[in-house]
């Protein structure tokens, strides 16, 4: 066993002191909306970098350089960033409307009764083939409270399924920034940790199915009923399964590129120069999380020379024993970065480093750690209430003439909890992989 240096984790506690403080600060003590979201997290990783390039006097600034460089350099952070702005291209390509018909064709085509079963479906699939959780609940949030206003279900209830089923595809997409950052940051191919993460979500999704009918069965409910373009759902679906047959993520990407452009051209819905637009707007939006991979990976690299992740490495072996004490290890630590960082994109990226030492010392292969990671930072996600996801729908909720808490959705919030349940269980009762 390495002998580490604990001082060199100083970088991660800049940044979670500057970045949670003011957070804290802005959301609850100075009582500004969505406060947590006004820190510019690239300003507190710079920081943090700056911290970390003033240690360690044995190496010159230039050295450090090249350390950082050769961090970033690394062959997986050049692919999620590939990746990233690919993925924000084809989401800006199909545009929001095509997961609007997604939701009101199987609200249309499922009998009333089952209104809010179905809205936790077409939660389920919209977060799947989108890859976001905030772009799902800003989505069907308002139809989440359309199905509450045409039956006697709560709307806290109707929201909370409709968060719950946004984790789902968070968790599992092929192009969701979680996935990407985890299978990247541990070097595995996404249909392996699809395998495997989906044999955990998909109990827990059943069992919130379950929940769910059970609950609600015997009510009397109006349809609730909404024009559609069901031909917008072709780039959604062909993504899918591409992703599922284990096509190359860059070729099931640009197919859903050309045939989300070309529905939208032929159906007369955008002219070319406007789809260029929106192509690099939805690139655009993914700046901020690449360039956050760019700086974690920069300083990761100099907390590894530095010995900090030796160090935090015994301190965790001195805690968890054996494969399933290395899991859940894994588990708790990308919880409390997401917990400290609000954003379970940037908690994975900070965990990866870390949990690819883990992965060797435990005995873990790379999709189960890419599993653990992304399942755990989901599940947090999920349902801790200063999150974008929890703000977003109290957000959506109160535009539509209701106001509720983050407290009021959180009792709700079944499918998280029941992940948790079923990640557990795959840790400790399940087979090793």
């Amino acid at each position: 066993m390495k002998k580490g240096n604990p001082i060199a984790l100083l970088p991660i506690g800049v940044f979670l002191v500057i970045y949670l403080g003011l957070g804290l600060l802005f959301e609850y003590g100075m009582q500004i909306p969505m406060g947590f979201y006004n820190i510019p997290i690239v300003i507190a990783f710079l920081m943090a970098i700056l911290v970390a390039c003033l240690q360690n006097r044995e190496l010159s600034f230039d050295e450090k350089l090249t350390v950082m460089g050769q961090g970033v350099g690394d062959k997986n952070i050049i692919t999620m960033l590939l990746i990233f702005l690919v993925a924000g291209a084809f989401v800006g390509v199909v545009g929001r409307s095509s997961a609007q018909s997604v939701a009101y064709f199987m609200l249309d085509l499922i009998p009333p009764r089952f209104a809010v079963a179905v809205l936790f479906v077409v939660a389920c699939f919209v977060s799947t083939a989108m890859g976001t959780s905030v772009g799902t609940i800003t989505l069907i949030a308002p139809i989440a409270v359309e199905v509450a206003q045409a039956s006697q279900y709560s709307v806290a209830l109707c929201v909370g399924t409709v968060v719950g089923g946004a984790m789902f595809g968070d968790n599992l997409s092929f192009i969701s920034d979680t996935t990407i950052a985890a299978c990247n940051g541990q070097g595995c191919d996404m249909r392996d940790k699809f395998k495997g993460n989906f044999s955990i979500a998909l109990p827990a999704a059943l069992a919130t199915l379950a929940l769910i009918l059970l609950l609600t069965l015997g009510k009397e409910t109006t349809p609730v009923t909404q024009s559609y373009n069901l031909i917008q759902v072709i780039p959604y679906v062909l993504v899918l399964a591409g992703g599922i047959a284990g096509i190359n993520v860059f070729v099931v990407l640009l197919v859903g590129i050309v045939s989300g452009a070309a529905i939208m051209l032929l159906t007369g819905q955008t002219a070319a120069t406007e789809l260029l637009a929106s192509m690099g707007t939805g690139a655009a939006g993914m700046f901020e999380t690449s360039m956050v991979a760019i700086l974690v990976a920069a300083m990761c690299a100099l907390i590894r020379v530095y010995g900090g992740f030796d160090a935090l490495l015994n301190a965790i072996q001195t805690c968890f024993w054996g494969s399933k004490g290395g899991q859940l290890g894994m588990g708790l630590l990308v919880g409390a970065m997401d917990i400290a960082t609000a954003n379970n994109t940037v908690a994975i990226v900070m965990a990866n480093p870390i949990a690819k030492e883990m992965s060797k010392d435990y005995g873990i292969s790379p999709q189960r750690t890419a599993c653990l990671l992304d399942t755990f930072s989901c599940i947090f996600q999920g349902i801790i209430p200063y999150g974008a996801q929890m703000l977003v729908a109290i957000s959506a909720t109160a535009e539509m003439g209701y106001t509720l808490s983050a407290f009021d959705i959180m009792g709700y919030l079944f499918y998280p909890y029941l992940l948790l349940v079923s990640s557990l269980v795959a840790i400790f009762l399940g087979k090793r992989t």
